[in-house]
């Protein structure tokens, strides 16, 4: 096999790596100081392992993206036996997985979400979805609804248009990396996507508004949508784009009332809600779906990582069908979006074995028990560390919010870059996490996790919190 290397060929190959290949989020001489590109070769459950045959607890995965975890042959056989099949269709055409998975999609998902167009990867689900939104706006009869509305410290995508609705000067982060990402700064001029308007996050630990409790954050922050519709008209906005819970906003849980709230304002103001669950879908969250906690039915859901967790790249944009029916009818009510591979054959049945797996072994179900276990642990972690300023998730995707000061909630000092040296210290210990920015941390293992693995992930975390504080001079 092309993996089985000795070290000589494998130092050959990371060398010629530094040369030729373009690794997300990492900058080639930062590599060549430490040897090459991290290359892990192996997988199973929660653990990983790299070239040099340490193991890894894997407490990130890909960002929510290795729901099922490492290794499972199930998904390889069934990508296998649809290739032995088919692995391509002529365009316009559908093929059995395909149409299986869209009937699959329109089961689970809630309400009346039923027809799905099928792209490769979450940004292009989100893009397909601001283009699903102006053509629908356009055949209502609305074509001065221009403006798209999202929140500050958001993240939707790394296309052009779907970087326009990544809000305020936030840091985001590249799955995967434990460097910087600023989405913007090279491309300012060319994201340009006319009308983008930005309003605050439901986040109760530091609310934006003001808000004291969970409660008044959320009733403050729903008030500001209906707030800014009003103020740059009643027939401008096209719609709002919002993720149950928000990676780069460091996993804030919003209370009770936002998303009914915000769900009623839209329907009020004929404003499209589009409820971005490329990290939250398939049963990151305890629930199969994150708006499932709040009982809401988006005009038009986005997914991607979780729905194949990983093993091939796929994502979808599925539409409630008083929206989808607009675009049926006639040859000019097609809708005009196209990609390569969207609902390629493989990718599909890769799909619709994954959703398996996570029904018959009742991964959902885990993702709340082990999720609460986790939160439980995290306290108790947060309890040992005066750094550790806020914990909060809902089943296996939570957050830490780090500070200087428990009293005021000040957050870290962002030259000291404590987020990017704690993740180094994680990993040099075994274990790997996710920075949403300077002060989140993002725990989001595999839904198979266990109580034993969380407990090594706890041991590890609570060493790490030790070093930093040592280096920090906080002990």
């Amino acid at each position: 096999m092309t993996q089985d290397l000795n070290e000589l060929e494998m130092k050959k190959l990371k060398d010629s790596a530094l040369e030729h290949l373009w690794v997300y989020g990492r900058e080639p001489s930062e590599m060549a100081e430490k040897g090459g590109p991290r290359v892990f070769t192996g997988g199973k459950g929660c653990i990983v392992e790299d070239s040099e045959g340490r193991n890894y607890i894997d407490g990130h995965a890909g960002l929510a993206v290795r729901n099922i975890g490492y290794g499972r042959p199930e998904i390889a056989d069934a990508v296998y036996q649809q290739m032995q099949r088919i692995s391509y269709t002529p365009w316009g055409s559908a093929t059995v997985p395909g149409m299986q998975l869209a009937e699959k999609l329109a089961q689970i998902t809630p309400g009346d979400l039923s027809r799905i167009f099928f792209t490769s990867g979450g940004s292009e689900a989100n893009e397909t979805a601001i283009k699903l939104v102006k053509s629908y706006q356009n055949k209502m009869g609305e074509s001065s609804r221009y403006r798209f509305i999202s929140r500050e410290a958001s993240y939707h995508g790394a296309t052009l248009a779907t970087l326009s609705l990544a809000g305020g000067n936030n840091e985001h982060i590249v799955a995967g990396s434990s460097d910087d990402f600023h989405p913007n700064a090279d491309y300012e001029s060319l994201v340009s996507m006319s009308g983008r308007l930005y309003v605050p996050a439901p986040d109760p630990y530091r609310c934006p508004l003001g808000g004291e409790t969970p409660y008044e954050c959320s009733v403050r922050c729903a008030n500001a949508v209906e707030e800014t519709i009003k103020l740059h008209g009643l027939h401008s906005v096209a719609a709002v784009f919002a993720e149950p819970i928000s990676a780069s906003n460091g996993a804030a849980i919003p209370g009770a009332e936002y998303w009914p709230m915000l769900k009623e304002i839209c329907e009020k103001y004929g404003v499209l809600l589009v409820a971005d669950e490329v990290v939250t879908g398939f049963g990151r969250t305890g629930k199969m779906f994150g708006c499932d906690h709040w009982d809401i039915v988006p005009d038009i859901m986005t997914l991607g990582k979780g729905f194949t967790s990983g093993y091939l790249p796929m994502s979808a944009a599925i539409v409630r069908k008083s929206i989808a029916d607009i675009f049926v009818g006639n040859e000019e009510d097609t809708f005009s979006q196209i990609f390569t591979h969207g609902g390629h054959p493989a990718c599909a049945a890769a799909a619709l074995e994954n959703i398996r797996i996570i029904e018959n072994e009742n991964l959902v179900r885990n993702s709340a028990d082990m999720g609460r276990y986790l939160l439980e642990s995290l306290r108790e972690l947060k309890e040992k560390h005066n750094m550790i300023g806020n914990v909060r998730g809902l089943g296996l995707f939570a957050g830490m919010v780090l500070h200087k000061d428990s009293e005021t909630k000040e957050p870290l000092d962002s030259s000291v870059n404590v987020g990017f040296r704690l993740n180094n210290i994680f990993f040099e210990n075994g274990l790997i996490l996710h920075r949403g920015n300077n002060d989140h941390l993002i725990v989001a293992p595999p839904l198979c996790i266990t109580t034993d693995e969380i407990d090594r992930m706890i041991s590890i975390m609570d060493v790490s919190f030790r070093q930093m504080e040592k280096e920090l001079r906080l002990v």
